[in-house]
C-alpha cells in the first residue's frame, strides 16, 4: 500500500443496445414483408421463425458449455447479479459462459392495424411480452457482461459491462500488478500507466466484440444485410481517490456526504454538468444507506451524480441515461445535404464514448471541486468532543465534561464568558462574585475542571486564570447557540 493517496478515472457501468436498423420502426418492417409477400396481419409468419431460432440458439448455446437455462417465473424482485455471483462462486471466473435465464419481460413490438376509411393498413408499436434470454458470460477482454436477446421482433439486443474489469485485463496483459475489491482499484503498481489505458479505450475493438457477441446469440442477424447498428443507452464514469487506510477515509466520508446533502442545490447540479440553471429542471438530492455503506445521489433530469465510499475507496460517479443531454461542436447535415460544423447534441452511436469520458470526468472534477470548498470542521469535532467527555488528572480523578445544553453548566460557561474577566482575567473570590450561590470549595472545583478540559490556563505564580483559546470559541459559541438558536425556537408562536 503506498503513502500517498491516488486518483483513477475510469467507466464504470456500460450498457448498448444494438438496433436492426431493417425492422427498427413500423414502415421500415413493413417493406421488409411486403418483399417477402407477407401481409402486416400476419406479422407471426415472419416472427415466429426468428423466434424459435433463437430459442434453439440459446438452449444449444447452454448445452454445449455445459449450464442449464433457468427460467425466473417472475423477475420482479429478483436481483440477477446475486444469482450470477453465487454460480461464479462454484464454477470460477474462468472465460466462457457463465449461466443463461429466461424470464418473460415487457417489450415494445409491432402492432398491426388496417384503417376502413382509407383502406390503409400498416404496423404500428405497441408494448408487449416476450421471452427473453439473459446470456452471462466471462469474457477474456470484457470480463463479466451479459447479452440480453428478446425473442420478438425487433430483437432490440442489449450488451452491459464494466469498464473497470476491461482495464483489470489491460493491466494483466502489460505485466501491472494490482489489486481489486469488487469493482474499484485500491493497489496498482503504475497508477499513471492505469489512468492513461482507462482513457486509451477503443471504440472500433469494443464494436467488432459486440458484433461478434450479436452473430453468438441472435443468430438471426443474418438475415439482415445491414445488422446491428450499436448505441448508448446508459454510461457511468467513476472518480476514485484512492486512500491508504480506511481510517482516513471514514471520518472525511462522513462529513462530506452529511454537508453535501444539506449544500448542494440546483444551481450547484446546473453547474456541475456545466449547464445553465433552470428553475423547470427536475432535481433533487438524496441519502440512501446500503450493504456495503451510504451513498449520496444528486439527480438532473436524466443524469445522476453520486458519492460513496468503498472501503478505502472515494468514488464519485457520474451516470448519464441520455447523452444527448450534452452538446458539442461537430458536422451537422441538413434535409437539404448541407453540411455545416456547429454546437449539437451528441449522438446515441458508441463513438460518442470518446467525447462523453471527457465530459463525465469533468463533471465529476467540478463536483470534487466542489467538496474541496466544504468547511472542514473535523480539528472542531475533536474539541467538542474532548470538552464533553469525563477526563482524568495527573491523580487519576475524573472531572465530566461540559454540557452546553445543562442549565447548570451553560450557567458557569457564561459567567466565565463575562468582558471584565477577558481584560483582568479571574480568580476564585472574582467568580463568587459573578456566582454567589456557590462556595469557595465549589467555585475552586469549577476552576479545576475548566483547566482539565483545555478551557482555562493559569497565570503562573498567581491565582489568576485566562481563556484558552478553545474556551473562548466554545463560550462564545454556547452563548450564540442559547440567545439566537434555542430561546428563539422556545418562544411559543401565535395561533
Amino acid at each position: 500500500t503506498q503513502d500517498t493517496d491516488n486518483v483513477l478515472g475510469c467507466f464504470d457501468r456500460v450498457v448498448v443496445t444494438g438496433t436492426l436498423t431493417e425492422v427498427a420502426y413500423p414502415d421500415a418492417l413493413a417493406g421488409v414483408l411486403h418483399r417477402e409477400g407477407i401481409r402486416c396481419f400476419d406479422i407471426g409468419q415472419f416472427a415466429e421463425p426468428l423466434r424459435l431460432r433463437i430459442r434453439d440458439n440459446a438452449l444449444a448455446q447452454a448445452q454445449a458449455a455445459g449450464v442449464e437455462v433457468q427460467y425466473l417465473a417472475k423477475s420482479k424482485g429478483v436481483r440477477k447479479e446475486a444469482l450470477i455471483e453465487q454460480v461464479l462462486a462454484r464454477r470460477g471466473r474462468q472465460p466462457g459462459l457463465v449461466h443463461v435465464l429466461s424470464v418473460m419481460e415487457s417489450c415494445t413490438t409491432f402492432k398491426p392495424w388496417h384503417d376502413k376509411t382509407t383502406g390503409k393498413t400498416g404496423l404500428k408499436l405497441a408494448p408487449g411480452k416476450c421471452a427473453t434470454y439473459y446470456f452471462y458470460l466471462m469474457d477474456e477482454e470484457l470480463g463479466l457482461l451479459y447479452v440480453r436477446v428478446p425473442t420478438w421482433l425487433p430483437c432490440r439486443l442489449q450488451i452491459y459491462f464494466n469498464a473497470h474489469h476491461w482495464l483489470a485485463r489491460q493491466l494483466q496483459r502489460e505485466g501491472i500488478a494490482f489489486r481489486m475489491e469488487d469493482n474499484a482499484f485500491v493497489e496498482c503498481a503504475d497508477w499513471k500507466r492505469a489512468q492513461e489505458l482507462a482513457q486509451g479505450f477503443a471504440v472500433a475493438r469494443w464494436e467488432k466484440k459486440f458484433h461478434e457477441l450479436a452473430a453468438r446469440f441472435c443468430p438471426v442477424v443474418e438475415k439482415f444485410t445491414h445488422g446491428y447498428h450499436w448505441s448508448v443507452m446508459q454510461v457511468e464514469y467513476a472518480l476514485d481517490v484512492v486512500f491508504a487506510k480506511r481510517e482516513r477515509l471514514a471520518p472525511l466520508y462522513e462529513r462530506l456526504s452529511r454537508e453535501a446533502v444539506l449544500t448542494v442545490r440546483v444551481p450547484d447540479m446546473a453547474r456541475f454538468w456545466d449547464k445553465r440553471f433552470s428553475p423547470e429542471a427536475q432535481a433533487g438530492s438524496d441519502f440512501k444507506t446500503l450493504v456495503e455503506g451510504t451513498r449520496i445521489k444528486h439527480v438532473l433530469g436524466r443524469q445522476s451524480l453520486k458519492m460513496y465510499d468503498k472501503g478505502r475507496v472515494l468514488r464519485i460517479e457520474a451516470t448519464s441515461n441520455d447523452i444527448t443531454f450534452f452538446r458539442h461542436h461537430r458536422k451537422v447535415v441538413s434535409r437539404d445535404g448541407q453540411e455545416e460544423y456547429k454546437l449539437a447534441a451528441l449522438k446515441k452511436s458508441i463513438y460518442s464514448l470518446t467525447d462523453v469520458v471527457g465530459i463525465l470526468a469533468a463533471v465529476c472534477e467540478r463536483y470534487l471541486d466542489f467538496l474541496g470548498t466544504l468547511a472542514d470542521d473535523t480539528a472542531q469535532r475533536h474539541d467538542l468532543d474532548r470538552i464533553s467527555r469525563t477526563v482524568r488528572d495527573q491523580q487519576h480523578r475524573t472531572w465530566r465534561g461540559f454540557n452546553l445544553f445543562h442549565k447548570e453548566d451553560l450557567h458557569v460557561l457564561l459567567a466565565v464568558l463575562r468582558g471584565e474577566f477577558l481584560i483582568h482575567g479571574l480568580s476564585n473570590r472574582r467568580l463568587r462574585a459573578v456566582l454567589p450561590d456557590k462556595t469557595a470549595g465549589q467555585i475552586g472545583r469549577i476552576l479545576q475542571r475548566l483547566r482539565n478540559h483545555g478551557l482555562l490556563k493559569k497565570v503562573g505564580g498567581t491565582y489568576r486564570y485566562y481563556l484558552s483559546e478553545l474556551g473562548r470559541r466554545l463560550l462564545v459559541a454556547a452563548r450564540r447557540v442559547t440567545e439566537h438558536v434555542i430561546l428563539p425556537a422556545l418562544h411559543p408562536q401565535p395561533a
